[in-house]
């Protein structure tokens, strides 16, 4: 689970620092916060994980590898639940499970411009790093 709200704010924050997509796997808001399912089928039942099969970390630009080492160094101590909390309180999540309660399973992808809306006003509001990609509060 964690791996996967990792992933969704590399997703995020790429959007906004980038200006680009890290990837072009969906995003789905399920249960327990957003979701990549061709990541999830990769991984399904490991409690750890080594490797990404197909990854191929050589194929990231120098911007991307920042974005992901910033998400880490922000993000990364988090506790899996702590991160889905986090997200189950994030705009994004919420407006694509809008009608459904949190126990209902759903395959609603999270819409990136709303992502990149929601995720740039929180550096506009000063509660994210405005100029570089530094350790997120």
């Amino acid at each position: 689970m964690k791996l996967q709200k990792l992933v969704y704010y590399s997703l995020a924050w790429s959007l906004v620092w980038d200006e680009e997509e890290l990837f072009r796997e969906p995003i789905e808001a399920w249960t327990y916060g957003p979701v990549c399912p061709d990541l999830y089928q990769a991984h399904k039942g490991q409690f750890i994980v080594t490797e990404i099969p197909n990854g191929d970390p050589n194929a990231l630009t120098e911007d991307q590898r920042e974005t992901i080492d910033a998400v880490l160094d922000g993000y990364g101590k988090a506790t899996a639940l702590r991160l889905s909390q986090l997200t189950h309180q994030e705009r994004p999540w919420k407006e694509a499970r809008k009608g459904l309660s949190d126990e209902v399973f759903s395959t609603r992808e999270i819409d990136l411009n709303l992502m990149t809306e929601y995720y740039s006003n929180l550096v506009s509001y000063g509660q994210k790093p405005e100029e570089s990609k530094q350790k997120p509060q």
